[in-house]
């Protein structure tokens, strides 16, 4: 079972050139689904769907002002989060963080290994992340669970459980999701946390004075290397929401649609009506209201400028959807062998006898 307070540094729970719809630097594939006006040769085209609230470019902010966190073309030169008065550690402590949580969660869980899978959910992250804010590689795997979860720790070791990929219909869905995570990485949202603890334990020790204009506090603070219980870590409303901001730009910018992330978000907020305890707990502390994916729906018009065609899924989503699936029926099965002994099975007066018994030794 993984750790809960992992879950909690988890979430609290993140180009496309010309008129491709494909993830830049990668080639599009003949059996891309898109959604558009247009599609490439050999591409199918997805109608649009009628019940969109709103669509790129619907609205658009004449005045985003340049190198913002509104300019999407700006994603990859901006400084998000960065060391300064407000997040005091450093790339290397946050590898440092991240690499130790990271051998935790392996230690405590099942990793995936099929190499399809594997390579196909890497693909999709990889290219999220070069359309991203993110300075610093990102490790990603897949954990064979059946809960509905994504976790990207400090440092870019970047974890999405098989039961989420079950859960998404489409490859953009997946991508929203992936998108989201990524972006809490790339804002430094765990260094930002800690460092509002510190400022909190900062008050109650006179002694140490945060110098006006200097590194001096959190130099200090991050040398003592104060360790803080990660339950503190659960990510506020805010960064939410600016992990949400940032990953449609991330995730738009990589060629996909981006109500994929829309559509996922309702999706898991309706199962956990339906059906409590299905999702993570780190999904369900910070559920999609009304208010969250309105406000998704708004940047989607506002700031995202209108393409062609969008990457909605492609039928190796499906192919990989269908391995993993493989993948826990055996896991199923193996669980369930019979224990050490023989498998008898009782003699009964009539052709509808019980069967035998797995494991049994009467």
């Amino acid at each position: 079972m993984r750790l809960l307070t992992l879950a909690a540094l988890m979430m609290g729970c993140g180009a496309m050139c010309g008129q491709q719809a494909a993830p830049a630097g990668d080639a599009a594939k003949p059996d891309q689904t898109t959604s558009g006006s247009a599609a490439a040769d050999g591409q199918t085209v997805a109608p649009v769907n009628a019940a969109v609230v709103a669509s790129p470019g619907e609205t658009l902010d004449p005045e985003i002002k340049k190198g913002s966190e509104q300019d999407v073309d700006a994603v990859g030169t901006r400084k998000i989060g960065g060391r300064g008065v407000k997040n005091w550690y450093s790339t290397n402590w946050e590898l440092s963080v991240g690499r130790e949580y990271s051998m935790e969660v392996e230690k405590t869980s099942h990793l995936v290994t099929d190499p399809v899978v594997v390579d196909y959910v890497n693909r999709i992250g990889q290219n999220l992340v070069r359309n991203s804010d993110a300075k610093i590689p990102f490790t990603i795997k897949v954990l064979d669970t059946d809960e509905i979860n994504a976790m990207a720790l400090p440092g870019g070791y970047f974890y999405v459980d098989s039961g989420l990929i079950l859960a998404c219909d489409s490859e953009d869905e997946l991508a929203g999701v992936m998108a989201h995570e990524i972006a809490h990485v790339a804002a430094h949202h765990a260094a930002r946390a800690m460092t509002k603890l510190g400022y909190m334990q900062l008050a109650s020790v006179p002694m140490v004075i945060v110098a006006a204009g200097s590194w001096t506090g959190y130099g200090v603070y991050e040398a003592a290397q104060l360790v803080m219980p990660l339950s503190f870590l659960e990510f506020s409303r805010e960064y939410e929401t600016e992990a949400d901001y940032l990953g449609i730009q991330y995730m738009y910018r990589a060629g996909y649609d981006p109500q994929g992330m829309v559509t996922i978000f309702e999706k898991l907020s309706a199962m956990e009506k339906h059906k409590p305890g299905a999702i993570s707990k780190a999904f369900s502390d910070h559920p999609a209201t009304p208010d969250r994916i309105a406000a998704v729906e708004k940047e989607i018009a506002t700031i995202l400028p209108a393409r062609p065609e969008y990457l909605v899924t492609t039928s190796e989503f499906d192919d990989v959807k269908a391995r993993l699936e493989r993948i826990q029926n055996k896991r199923g099965v193996e669980e369930k062998k019979p224990g050490k002994g023989p498998v008898l099975r009782k003699v009964g007066q009539s052709n509808n006898a019980p069967a035998a018994v797995p494991g049994s030794t009467n």
